[in-house]
């Protein structure tokens, strides 16, 4: 990773603010099949997991599929580079997949800190103390 580039951890209405304000700004969910399809997603995120079903393991082909959504390269102007928003379950595959990016020469990286549904609250519930959901931005389930 080059020196200075890092991980922009960002709260979930930053990352929708960002969404709005840079139509090449790109939301990648980075959970499982399964939680993307079952319990939501941000509307208009891209799928493309990190970690995934039936063997939990690391996806191989995640940067070349990030690549491939970002129009087949870095989708970088004159060292303006799209940003690459990525979101989890509660920010923690999130930033590991952002920090593999930016080894891999991607410049404008975001981890949203909250994930889609949060951390857990006392009573092991997801989205009531923070996350996408929480904060009432655009979402949708299959």
């Amino acid at each position: 990773m080059g020196e200075g580039k890092k991980v922009h951890t960002i709260s979930c209405k930053k990352a929708w603010e960002i969404l709005q304000d840079n139509p090449r700004a790109v939301l990648i969910d980075v959970r499982s099949s399964m939680e993307f399809l079952f319990v939501g997603h941000p509307k208009g995120a891209i799928h493309i997991p990190w970690i995934d079903e039936p063997d939990w393991t690391i996806n191989t082909q995640f940067v070349p599929q990030v690549r491939q959504v970002m129009l087949g390269g870095l989708s970088c102007h004159v060292k303006d580079c799209a940003p690459v928003v990525l979101i989890c379950r509660s920010g923690k595959r999130s930033a590991e997949a952002g920090e593999l990016l930016l080894q891999q020469g991607f410049e404008d990286v975001y981890n949203v800190d909250e994930g889609f549904e949060g951390e857990l609250d006392d009573d092991h519930h997801r989205s009531t103390l923070g996350g996408w959901r929480f904060h009432n931005l655009p979402w949708e389930q299959c």
